[in-house]
């Protein structure tokens, strides 16, 4: 198959849905398939598969900030690309956002009246969402240019379909279970000293509930003097302001780690022992979950609904209340200070994230985009022959 990958974020900001799609890219391609990936970028791209269709602008998004493409141009881009290869599947991820991915769904059928639209819904957030409120007669018509629907969770589900009433074929994000889990990585030394690691990675935003964590950390290292908390995540002002308020209250225990290498990750899992993620809401999934099942860590986690699609409480993580950092803090006390506990829910973790291997993934997709061009064939096929019994 001739498949076209359309992202609306910035190919080189990383983020889940970017990191989806290069994935699916890789596992596509080692299948056979020729493989394109359509996307902003805020500077060049030294990768032969993706194609630059514009700039991308920063706009506030639910507590983050999305950088998509704006650009007037984008339009003309697209058509022109995709007139040129006439992909057999035009696979659009938050295929709602303004505006690439409106354009492809817009020029798609243009380029390749057979193509097979495919549309995954990644997003979940509690309060709704604006655009789709107010845009939703508009957008319905690039909607119904979708041939098939995926979304990554079913609370992701819920979330478009309160909008957009229609089937959704749950299919989640994978995770490389081989690259959290492999024998070669070692642990970080200079924090492999018989400290109890508590391991958080993720951005500093609001919702990441990291403000939470850090006041249950406090609780957890008066209790136990012999605990640390890691902070792994990329840099930016208010992870900054959450380390000179840490520095300010002379915390102890608390270690910020910016920006590492996407190399160094497995080596900061295999060096904890406890992960831990406090969001707040407007998780659809959460990877950072699945990453810490697959190395084998016991999970502490906000019961949010993303989260709670992913662990079941008990058996392969903890879910406790969000934005409560008491009950925090007491979940992770109860973790550290019993080995037994974390080796069990570790094993639980690892038996959990096997269903969300990327070989299962891709298969599912591929099987989905099979399934949808035989669809449209058939459906292709009965069209032609009523026109043919009518002809007088």
């Amino acid at each position: 198959m001739k498949i076209a990958l359309v992202s609306p974020y910035d190919w080189l900001t990383p983020g889940g849905v970017n990191n989806h799609i290069d994935r699916a890219a890789r596992n596509y391609a080692e299948r056979g398939h020729d493989v394109h990936i359509v996307a902003p970028a805020s500077g060049p791209v030294d990768d032969p598969r993706v194609y630059v269709a514009g700039r991308p602008t920063s706009v506030p998004a639910s507590g983050s900030v999305a950088r998509i493409a704006l650009d007037p141009f984008v339009g003309w881009r697209v058509s022109e690309y995709l007139g040129q290869h006439r992909f057999e599947v035009v696979h659009v991820h938050e295929p709602l956002m303004p505006t690439l991915p409106i354009h492809a769904l817009r020029h798609s059928r243009t380029a390749n009246p057979n193509v097979v639209n495919v549309g995954t819904f990644h997003a979940h957030r509690e309060n709704g969402n604006r655009l789709y409120g107010y845009g939703r007669r508009l957008l319905k018509r690039w909607y119904s240019e979708l041939d098939g629907k995926i979304a990554v969770s079913p609370p992701a589900a819920r979330f478009v379909s309160a909008y957009f009433r229609g089937f959704y074929n749950i299919i989640p994000n994978g995770v490389d279970l081989e690259r959290w889990n492999h024998p070669s990585i070692r642990p970080i030394p200079e924090f492999d000293d018989g400290m109890l690691n508590i391991l958080y990675v993720g951005r500093a935003e609001k919702r990441k509930g990291l403000d939470v964590l850090l006041r249950a950390f406090a609780m957890v290292n008066a209790r136990q003097w012999n605990t640390r908390l890691l902070v792994v995540g990329p840099d930016s002002r208010r992870r900054r302001r959450l380390r000179a308020q840490v520095e300010q209250h002379n915390q102890r225990g608390v270690v910020f780690i910016d920006s590492p290498t996407d190399a160094e990750l497995p080596r900061w899992h295999r060096t904890a022992h406890v992960f831990c993620s406090p969001a707040t809401g407007n998780e659809s999934q959460g990877i950072v979950l699945l990453e810490a099942m697959a190395a084998g860590l016991p999970v502490v986690a906000s019961n949010i609904d993303g989260y709670a699609s992913v662990i079941t409480h008990g058996a392969d993580g903890i879910l406790v209340r969000p934005q409560d950092s008491m009950s925090l803090a007491n979940a992770l006390s109860a973790l550290v200070r019993d080995a037994d506990a974390r080796a069990a829910l570790g094993q639980g973790g690892q038996l959990r994230a096997q269903s969300y291997s990327w070989e299962r993934v891709t298969q599912r997709i591929l099987s989905y985009y099979e399934r949808l061009i035989e669809e449209k064939q058939d459906l292709s096929g009965a069209l032609a022959r009523r026109r043919v019994a009518v002809k007088p």
